[in-house]
């Protein structure tokens, strides 16, 4: 049943006239607190959007303003380290953020809670989206909700009641993921081709949106130049100068 859960999953980007209550979302955030955490400093916050105004810039800000417009729930999920700091001061300790390392805490923290949030979510019928389009103006949306030095905000979700299901995109072969005992690159040329071919195919033949591409040619596209090289100078003014 998990199994058929997590092979399921497809990003849903337009939902049903169904507003999740306190109770529900308060219970999903509870499961979603039982994920891993690194030495347990739990380090996120999650900010439910309920004001519509706010609901609306933060669609704005993230260029994804659809994506807001039908959701049941709306959160920002953001790395923190400022309750960490409350936790030193009532120790008389000062507690260092400013390090590489935390930020990779906090990020791997975030993602690990998120998707607990997801599949308890789509355990219960839900769809969800990720929105990492929040990166796109981090500072202006710590500004709209307040966020503080050693808090910053990584992506969003949006859930609700899915009234358009989009088809689950076939991933990598295993063996383009799996390496045993040692890292193989050698495979990649072979393997990337014959997924090209699967994803040309996925594309063509789609209900919506059909078109003429394939995975190698979205990533060489993709990552042709540094995207949001703004990032580094955000997290500095949070507090996080990479050390």
């Amino acid at each position: 049943m998990v199994e058929k859960l997590l092979r399921a999953h497809a990003s849903v980007r337009k939902y049903k006239n169904y507003t999740l209550s306190t109770e529900e979302v308060t219970e999903l955030i509870e499961t979603a607190q039982h994920a891993a955490s690194s030495h347990f400093v739990q380090a996120y916050s999650v900010i439910w959007v309920t004001d519509e105004s706010k609901k609306e810039e933060l669609g704005r800000l993230s260029k994804n303003p659809k994506q807001f417009e039908t959701a049941g729930a709306a959160f920002l999920l953001c790395a923190d380290f400022n309750r960490l700091q409350v936790a030193g001061n009532l120790h008389n300790t000062n507690i260092e953020i400013d390090t590489t390392e935390n930020v990779l805490v906090g990020t791997v923290d975030v993602a690990l809670f998120a998707q607990n949030l997801v599949i308890a979510a789509e355990s219960k019928g839900y769809g969800i989206c990720f929105i990492g389009g929040v990166r796109n103006n981090p500072t202006e949306i710590s500004q709209l909700f307040d966020l503080p030095q050693g808090v910053f905000p990584l992506f969003a979700i949006t859930l609700g009641v899915p009234d358009q299901q989009n088809e689950v995109k076939p991933r990598l072969p295993v063996a383009a993921v799996l390496h045993e005992n040692k890292y193989n690159s050698k495979k990649y040329e072979l393997l990337l081709k014959e997924y090209d071919h699967t994803m040309e195919e996925y594309y063509a033949g789609r209900e919506t949106n059909q078109k003429v591409t394939n995975w190698t040619s979205q990533m060489a596209e993709f990552l042709e130049k540094p995207r949001r090289p703004h990032m580094a100078e955000f997290l500095a003014s949070k507090g996080f100068h990479l050390k």
